[in-house]
């Protein structure tokens, strides 16, 4: 037996593992997992050059409880270690096995999954246990060693008995850790990190009930046994090919990434590159609607298949971590812990990449199928304007298929949008000027006088339209968007026509006088306009830019410094050619005149859903009383 010093360069390192180098505990069953898959497919590795007679089979790894004990066990039945490997790799700190492996095989092994690259992981056992044993026997003909270490830098080797190949890590669970004894927590562990690692995992055993045979007598019973309890997939469909999986393979990983998720994904991306990065994966369209405050953080991030975190900011543009899926790659660089991605050309990269693989398959989608996009356009509307907005990449391909619908459930790109609307919607300026609505319901006698005009409504409902719009109009200098509430629609779409004011200016000017000592300035800026005398006589309008500018304010970014608190300010509208203007004018009882001038009021604001509260009573009270 020899004792020794574990070669490091502080006497404390133990406790600075366990305080400062892993941020979360329970990682490391996830690094001794790794460890023993490392040794695995070293072993498979050699085998298939032809480096070893030694006989592969077929290995798992196996994780077992000693409750009693205070145990916890990680068996593996790879390559092993001799006593001078040990000495090596396990006693000098930070000097990784797994990396020289790959240095000495770089040619042949690069395609072997091999996950260690830190030779940190097997110290994260002592952020669990008070010791720790390592018993192991190399593939070589060697006698097998036994390592022990309390957590000091002191150890002590001697040889084992153990005579199969491979090597078992016993962890004496400390006493501030016991949760990790119970199935249930290491089940959770197993199921977050190693769910989908390339070796078989074996916990335990579980009941399997056997198929009754085709002439089974009616009373028989079917036969239940027990059997290895095997955790993992080991080959998940990210890492096999599109022409191999179908649309219910697809469908079916779904469901195996998100077991809780119940509504079936509106399509996937398969992502598959191995130059100049290697990266695999599959990423889901979920059902999204309107909503910006999707939960994100819902992609996995693996590297050989072994979990690492679902904070994939920085790899995946920001636009698309609303979406579902896994990803898969040895060449995103992490920090010691595996947990926390560390800034490199290499990501931006591969976001870019993800960038332009998500864009190519929406627009095959947009180009094969366009009825069936149409239908899941509002599911996925605000993932892509997000990404017009924040990846100019993508945005440069937007164009192609992304879609702008109208109140009638037609759909156009904006291609189709100014050739179809430019006859109609082009003002004595030349500028096209398209109409949207932001709600159908509340817009709805707006949309309806525009539609009386022959003219086509939008249906732009998503909460961040107002900055999608600001770029759309910087980008094509002669189209313009105005919401269909902002003015009186002649004064949206201006023609060369004007119409005639059935009152002289001085009418207008004393019918001006009359409103404003009635009408509340700090809300209301009343225009007169000559309008047909079959428009409404009071419009209420919000202008474009100030709505815009302050929408922008409150949805974060663009607008102005402080616009999304600013009051509320309208444009009162009265039409001069109307009935109502002309007897607002001519009556000459005060309380009457008021009196007609608030029920307009009312009136136009309730056309756009502003009149609420106390005021709607009065409204209401004030009608029944005029119908007595």
């Amino acid at each position: 037996m020899t004792t020794g010093k574990i070669n490091v360069s502080v006497e404390n390192i133990f406790p600075l593992i366990k305080k400062f180098l892993y941020s979360d505990h329970e990682i490391f069953l996830r690094e001794l997992i790794s460890n023993g898959t490392d040794a695995t497919l070293k072993l498979k590795h050699l085998t298939s050059i032809g480096e070893t007679n030694v006989e592969y089979g077929n290995p798992i790894i196996e994780v077992k409880i000693d409750k009693e004990g205070k145990k916890l066990h990680i068996i593996d039945q790879g390559i092993g270690m001799t006593s001078d490997e040990v000495e090596k790799y396990i006693n000098q700190l930070a000097f990784s096995g797994a990396e020289e492996f790959l240095e000495k095989y770089k040619d042949s092994a690069k395609d072997s999954g091999i996950i260690g690259h830190f030779g940190l992981g097997f110290y994260s056992a002592f952020m669990v246990a008070s010791k720790v044993e390592i018993i192991t026997k190399s593939y070589k003909d060697e006698p097998a060693a036994h390592w022990t270490c309390d957590g000091s830098p002191e150890f002590s080797l001697e040889p084992a008995d153990k005579t199969t190949r491979g090597t078992e890590i016993i962890l004496h669970i400390a006493e501030d850790s016991l949760e990790f004894l119970e199935e249930f927590k290491i089940k959770e562990l197993l199921n977050k990190y190693n769910k989908f690692m390339p070796i078989p995992i074996k916990f335990g055993t579980k009941k399997e009930t056997l198929p009754l045979a085709d002439d089974a007598p009616e009373d028989a019973k079917a036969e239940t046994i027990e059997v290895d309890n095997f955790i993992n997939n080991t080959n998940p469909a990210w890492t096999k090919q599109p022409t191999e999986l179908t649309d219910e393979d697809y469908k079916n990983f779904y469901h195996e990434l998100y077991p809780m998720q119940f509504e079936e994904p509106l399509f996937n991306i398969h992502l598959n590159v191995d130059y100049p990065f290697n990266l695999t994966g599959i990423l889901y369209f979920p059902k999204l609607g309107s909503d910006i405050q999707i939960q994100k953080d819902k992609i996995q991030l693996y590297q050989n298949q072994v979990y690492v975190t679902d904070n994939v900011e920085g790899i995946v543009p920001e636009f698309l971590t609303m979406l579902k899926g896994a990803i898969d790659s040895p060449d995103i660089p992490l920090n010691v812990s595996r947990s926390s991605l560390q800034a490199d050309g290499a990501v931006k990269k591969i976001s870019n990449y993800i960038t332009r693989k998500v864009a190519d398959k929406l627009k095959s989608l947009f180009t094969e199928n366009r009825e069936d996009f149409e239908k899941k356009w509002n599911d996925i509307k605000i993932v892509l304007e997000y990404g017009m907005l924040s990846e100019d990449k993508f945005y440069e391909k937007a164009g192609a298929f992304v879609l702008y619908p109208t109140v009638d459930g037609k759909y156009y790109t904006l291609e189709e949008l100014k050739e179809n609307l430019k006859d109609k919607q082009t003002d004595k300026d030349g500028k096209l000027v398209v109409l949207y609505a932001g709600n159908k319901e509340a817009q709805h006698s707006y949309i309806e006088i525009a539609k009386d005009k022959g003219y086509e409504v939008l249906l732009l409902d998503s909460p961040i339209i107002s900055h999608l719009i600001q770029k759309l109009e910087s980008d094509n200098k002669d189209v313009t968007f105005v919401r269909v509430d902002s003015d009186h629609i002649d004064n949206l779409i201006k023609k060369e026509e004007n119409a005639i004011s059935k009152l002289s200016d001085e009418e207008k000017e004393s019918l001006k006088t009359v409103l404003e000592t009635i009408v509340p300035k700090q809300t209301y800026s009343v225009q007169l306009e000559a309008l047909d005398s079959n428009a409404s006589p009071f419009i209420i309008t919000q202008p474009e830019f100030l709505r815009r500018m302050k929408e922008m304010s409150q949805s974060g970014g663009g607008g102005m410094f402080g616009m999304g608190n600013m009051p509320e300010m309208y444009n009162l509208v009265v039409n001069t050619n109307s009935e109502l203007a002309t007897n607002i004018l001519n009556t000459e009882d005060k309380s009457h005149q008021e009196h007609l001038v608030k029920q307009a009021l009312d009136l136009a604001k309730l056309s756009q859903n502003l009149l609420k509260g106390e005021a709607l009573t009065a409204f209401v009270k004030r009608s029944f009383e005029m119908i007595k």
